[in-house]
């Protein structure tokens, strides 16, 4: 069974592409059934809708608390029916809940390892530290989202990525994209066949 995804997105929608990539080779067994943004001028907006997919711009209305744009956003993704939801660079917190409505289904990729810068500008917060002698790695993580924790949740996935004496900040975040792109698809790939394996037993 051809699994649903639900893709969260805020920008460029590098991480969405490899997602649609790896479903349209047959490498994932999985299908895109939605991206959603809370940007209008998202370009991963445009990428679902050259690939023919749902593209919805989800804004926050005027007046409309937290809670209430997360259970409406939560109503709206639920229709969709998704096994799983992606956060490929979603930029906002969701609640608790919002998360309680999918327990366990909420998948966020970060690009820095465990415990270390999460949040915003992760990148170029590792890069300053290694140029401080603090660190000379940083890397990528794929963890679920249990709860409002900021990129702390129980983790499925890491890469390591050396930074390099000549790497500019250019040089390691294009390495850092480049290693998320292939994270994702491979914690996705995986979670999706040990999901297939327990159903068919």
């Amino acid at each position: 069974m051809t699994a649903r995804l639900v893709v969260l997105i805020s920008g460029n929608g590098s991480n969405l592409q490899a997602i649609l990539d790896a479903c349209a080779s047959g490498e994932l067994n999985a299908s895109v059934v939605s991206v959603i943004s809370n940007k209008a001028d998202a370009y991963g907006l445009v990428r679902a809708k050259d690939a023919g997919i749902e593209s919805i711009y989800f804004p926050k209305l005027e007046n409309e608390s937290r809670r209430d744009y997360d259970t409406r956003l939560a109503n709206y993704i639920t229709i969709k029916l998704p096994d799983y939801i992606i956060l490929a660079g979603w930029m906002r917190i969701l609640s608790n809940h919002f998360l309680s409505v999918f327990p366990n289904g909420v998948i966020n990729l970060h690009p820095a390892l465990p415990g270390m810068f999460p949040g915003t500008h992760a990148i170029q917060r590792a890069f300053a530290a290694y140029q401080r002698g603090e660190i000379d790695h940083t890397g990528v993580m794929v963890h679920l989202v249990p709860d409002e924790g900021v990129d702390n949740g129980p983790v499925l996935a890491t890469e390591i990525i050396p930074i390099h004496p000549d790497d500019t900040l250019e040089f390691l975040e294009a390495r850092v994209h480049q290693t998320e792109h292939q994270l994702l698809v491979h914690t996705l790939k995986s979670l999706l066949q040990t999901k297939a394996t327990r159903i068919s037993r």
